[in-house]
């Protein structure tokens, strides 16, 4: 069960954001807002999974109520502009609807989010690691196989996963630091501040360069104590 929140200026817009709510069995309304600072509000009394966002609301906009956050929950728009779709991707927002929205679509964001929710609520194991994980690419949860990975490229708020089986990276909304730490227990290593590659998938290491097959990544004077410690290993 998902608890959630609507928010929205217009009453009429959210009593029917409300009744769409109230028929998704595992959602479970904890309030219902006419702006940012009674969401905001509820965010401080009680844990809250999903957000349902207007954007255009007086005072603080859906966006930037957002962007006031430091660990946001995850955010379904729904809102009248179209305009405002790749904000609302910058910001990680599981989807975008615009109004009017039929049920449909709207249950179809509601099981995205849930989806992923289930993902975030796996208890940790000992078990063995399923060599795979999950990303969001463009309000979509995308597969990345690890064992397919060649190497990884940052750029600034978001991350380019080079893989095997595609021509295309996989672009995704992380950093650097989130990936070393979700590929710890894969063989790794991080060759510069925008480049980590599989040590597996090396062919050669010259002087200021680590190479798969033909291509060549750059090996930063601050990493190379990294690729000695996998050598030595």
């Amino acid at each position: 069960m998902m608890n959630c929140i609507a928010v929205d200026d217009e009453k009429l817009i959210l009593d029917l954001l409300i009744d769409d709510i109230q028929k998704v069995p595992f959602l479970k309304l904890a309030g219902r807002c006419r702006n940012a600072m009674e969401a905001a509000e509820v965010l401080h009394k009680e844990p809250i999974d999903l957000i349902f966002l207007d954007i255009q609301m007086p005072g603080l906009s859906g966006l930037q109520f957002l962007q006031t956050l430091n660990n946001p929950p995850m955010v379904i728009f729904v809102t009248a502009y179209k305009g405002y779709a790749l904000e609302g991707f910058n910001l990680n927002a599981v989807d975008y609807l615009l109004k009017p929205v039929s049920f449909e679509r709207f249950l179809k964001a509601c099981n995205k989010a849930y989806e992923f929710y289930n993902l975030q609520q796996k208890p940790a194991t000992k078990e063995k690691d399923p060599g795979y994980f999950f990303v969001y690419v463009e309000y979509n949860l995308v597969k990345v196989v690890v064992s397919e990975i060649l190497y990884i490229e940052g750029m600034k708020d978001y991350v380019k996963i080079f893989i095997t089986s595609s021509s295309r990276p996989v672009i995704t909304r992380t950093s650097m630091k989130a990936m070393e730490e979700r590929l710890a227990t894969h063989r790794f290593v991080r060759i510069h501040k925008s480049y980590i590659i599989s040590a597996d998938k090396i062919t050669a290491i010259k002087r200021d360069l680590v190479c798969i097959d033909k291509i060549e990544l750059p090996l930063s004077e601050n990493y190379k104590a990294n690729i000695n410690k996998m050598l030595s290993q």
